[in-house]
């Protein structure tokens, strides 16, 4: 049997890889051992001859509850008082849904507004011509 090459995976900076085996593979990376944020995984394969080909991917975590915030934006110029809606909800797990929470409350947005105040006028409009009519 042919010698085959060997894939190594790393996460982050650690010295010390979280795998090691020989090619080809399928593995299951489990995000819940791991904080919140970014990462760099980091898959090191070694050929038989023994030159080294490196692919890093940076990826991030969002395993704890999700936050949801209305009234600022990332890097946003601001000044006085700031009225927000924060909303932070767990996802459960894979085989449980927790839907307590899960909605987050928004405000209804300026294009709606001009949308219904454009309605109400045309229907208004219409009504007035529709009842001045002459019988």
């Amino acid at each position: 049997m042919a010698p085959k090459s060997k894939i190594i995976i790393y996460i982050d900076d650690e010295p010390d890889p979280i795998a090691a085996f020989e090619a080809p593979v399928n593995f299951e990376l489990d995000t819940r051992k791991l904080v919140d944020g970014e990462h760099l995984l980091t898959i090191v394969s070694k050929d038989p001859s023994g030159k080294e080909g490196i692919r890093k991917i940076p990826f991030e975590v969002r395993n704890g509850p999700a936050i949801s915030i209305e009234g600022i934006r990332e890097n946003a110029v601001v000044d006085g008082v700031l009225p927000l809606m924060i909303n932070a909800y767990g996802k459960g797990d894979q085989k449980e849904f927790i839907i307590s929470g899960s909605e987050t409350p928004q405000s209804i947005p300026a294009w709606v507004w001009i949308l219904i105040i454009g309605f109400v006028g045309w229907a208004l409009f219409y009504l007035v011509r529709y009842f001045s009519l002459p019988l």
